[in-house]
């Protein structure tokens, strides 16, 4: 029941409302008729309503900020004024009222009115509608729900993505890869034989794992967009067939590779270069098919040529050469080794001729001479100055030169090359056996460029070459790569100069020589001299010196034990942090030794100086050990007990912590006592 109270009519709903109320008798005494008259002052005509029952299972949490604090909620304020304007007072228990924690209304006391009325009963009002959980709406707010969501369709990000970066991401995978990727769809399989994706084609690295017919579509397929081509090796490519469809599909080609494709028909050959009249390295090393009417083809059909690999061809001669040198103007390289005919005078006057050559492989020419190489030099009869006896003729563009092998070579032909080489950086003599100083001396004072000299098995060369010339020669400061083994007259008093001066040098073979360990000690002292150190305890160092010693029979242990000290070094400084080396010596020695020498290395670039440095030791005590055991007289079974605990020391040590490791170093240290 709606109670009007000044012109507001509020409904409220509580769980517990009382049904009868206690009247106070006339006889009751003052203070409890001034208690009465207090709680009709607070509520008056306020009666509880249930909440909606429609909206009992929405759902909807109570505001935590809602000032109620207990079950029963405002359900509804009416503020339609009453159609008498007076005001029926009511009250309500003080047991559970629902606005015991709310502010009461500012009532007037009502005089004469002294029995409360009794709360209305709502009808139809159903249990839950006594516990409500929400407030209720008015009927003009309608409650809709929210539809549900359709799918979203996934975002094809790879079709979306434009061709020029479908093929760049292509482009990191190998050739091999590539061919797997194309099977996954046709899309993929157009992508992946895209033409920016084979300009470069190296089947040298998987030919052997891929069926020929195979190779052969993929050539097929790429072969109009194939700028560069390395079959090396390929014998796939033998069959004629495949070899056609190489032609037919391959015709802007740039630099082609076809060494080592044996029974390759000649012309297939001649058809494969007539095609590709924009090449500029051609590599047919080793080809049967090659001739001197394929030279021919070549001049006439590669202008743009500036690298040729002819070696090891045995069906041509030097005259395929010089229809080479002559036809293609732009050639720089010219690799002919093992190539016969170069005895003839008009070979070297083209090659003379030309000048345009700076790189020039004649190893293995036997038929070379002495007069045919003066005249690639100098010329044929040449203007000779009266002051200094040497021909008058623009310098040679040479900047690598070998001549390996060519055993008719003397000193009379080889000295041509001094002066007139002002550009040369490599020289190769290996083999030929005649050569003296005489021959080296005017060369190595006019190259100061050179850095790489191979002078192997030459044994008629002496010391003084070495100490009063190549140590003193312009090029003592650029001096890379040093061979000079098998030059038995050499030793200690031609290298030493060498080493100190060529501060340079990244590898020295003299193995079979006269060195000993004055040598190894030296180049440990430059070594040292030239590296820089480092504080960082972390730092790995890199090989900076490669020598070769074997079958040196002066070098002995301890020369080895110095450089191996010098690899681990770490100096301490007064006052300051240790420091560690950045540079080491890789030294390749005797069988017995290398293993120790390999492992002590390898510590040392993993930058485990301390356990390289225990290595060492212990293999010089073992070393040591063996040695006092091979002396004659007294205490022979003392110093031989003493070699047998330093030989297990140094096999546990090198062997590591397994047992295996372990048999295998004793091993090792048994070969080592019979060197």
């Amino acid at each position: 029941m709606a109670l009007p109270v000044a012109g507001v009519s509020i409904e409220t709903t509580s769980p517990s409302i009382p049904t009868s109320v206690n009247t106070p008798s006339p006889a009751s005494s003052p203070e409890n008729i001034s208690k009465d008259k207090r709680r009709q002052r607070l509520l008056c005509g306020i009666q509880h309503v249930s909440s909606s029952p429609s909206l009992s299972h929405i759902g909807r949490s109570r505001s935590s900020s809602a000032p109620y604090g207990s079950r029963t909620n405002l359900s509804c304020v009416s503020l339609a004024p009453t159609s008498s304007g007076s005001v029926t007072p009511g009250y309500f228990s003080s047991g559970h009222g629902s606005l015991s924690s709310t502010p009461g209304l500012e009532v007037p006391p009502m005089e004469g009115i002294e029995v409360p009325l009794a709360p209305r009963k709502t009808a139809n009002v159903s249990s839950t509608a006594l516990a409500p959980t929400t407030a209720c709406l008015p009927a003009d707010v309608t409650i809709s729900r929210p539809k549900s969501r359709a799918k979203k369709c996934l975002y094809d990000f790879w079709s979306a993505m434009p061709d020029e970066v479908r093929v760049q991401v292509f482009s990191y995978l190998k050739p091999k890869e590539l061919v797997r990727v194309s099977r996954v769809s046709r899309e993929f399989h157009k992508f992946c034989f895209d033409g920016q994706l084979w300009t470069s084609f190296d089947a040298s690295e998987f030919y052997s794992q891929i069926p020929a017919e195979s190779l052969a579509n993929i050539i097929a397929s790429a072969g109009p967009f194939i700028k560069d081509l390395n079959l090396r090796g390929c014998l796939q490519i033998e069959h004629y067939k495949r070899a056609e469809i190489l032609v037919t599909a391959c015709r802007n080609l740039i630099n082609a590779s076809l060494e080592g494709c044996r029974n390759f028909e000649r012309p297939t050959l001649h058809n494969l270069i007539r095609s590709n009249k924009k090449l500029t390295n051609l590599n047919l090393a080793s080809m049967t098919a090659v001739t001197n009417s394929t030279c021919k083809i070549i001049s006439q059909h590669c202008p743009q040529l500036e690298t040729l690999n002819l070696s090891w061809c045995k069906h041509m001669d030097a005259r395929g050469i010089k229809m080479i040198v002559l036809g293609c103007p732009k050639l720089k390289d010219l690799r002919a080794g093992e190539i016969k005919g170069f005895e003839s005078i008009e070979v070297a006057k083209a090659i003379f001729k030309t000048n345009n050559l700076q790189h020039l492989v004649l190893s293995g020419c036997a038929d070379l001479t002495d007069e045919s190489l003066k005249t690639m030099i100098h010329g044929l009869q040449p203007e000779i100055d009266i002051l200094t006896d040497k021909p008058i003729v623009p310098p040679r563009k040479l900047r690598h030169l070998d001549l390996s092998r060519c055993s008719q070579l003397t000193d009379r032909g080889v000295k041509a090359l001094g002066n007139l080489v002002p550009e040369l950086e490599g020289l190769q003599l290996n083999g030929c056996k005649e050569l003296t100083d005489a021959a080296l001396e005017p060369i190595i004072a006019s190259t100061p460029r050179l850095t790489h000299l191979e002078l192997e098995d030459l044994s008629e060369l002496t010391n003084d070459l070495l100490s009063k010339h190549l140590a003193k020669a312009p090029c003592v400061t650029k001096l890379e790569h040093l061979s000079v083994s098998y030059c038995e007259n050499l030793g200690d008093a031609g290298i030493l100069p060498v080493i100190k001066n060529c501060v340079s040098l990244k590898s020295m073979d003299m193995d079979n020589t006269r060195a000993g360990d004055l040598v190894l000690t030296e180049a440990a002292a430059m070594v040292r001299s030239r590296a820089t150190r480092t504080p960082a305890r972390g730092n790995c160092p890199r090989v900076g010196l490669k020598l070769v010693v074997f079958d040196c029979n002066l070098i002995t242990w301890t020369g080895i034990r110095e450089v191996l000290s010098w690899n681990a070094e770490v100096r301490h400084a007064s006052g300051g942090p240790p420091t560690y080396p950045t540079e080491v010596i890789s030294l390749k020695c005797y069988f017995g030794w290398q293993q120790t020498v390999e492992q002590h290395t390898q510590r040392v670039l993993r930058g485990d100086f301390a356990s390289a440095a225990r290595l060492e030791r212990k293999w010089a005590d073992y070393m040591q050990a063996v040695e006092e055991a091979g002396a004659a007289g007294a205490g022979i079974r003392r110093r031989r007990r003493r070699a047998r605990e330093a030989q297990l020391l140094h096999a546990n040590e090198e062997g590591g912590a397994g047992g295996l490791g372990r048999r295998r170093a004793r091993t090792m240290a048994a070969s080592c006592t019979i060197m």
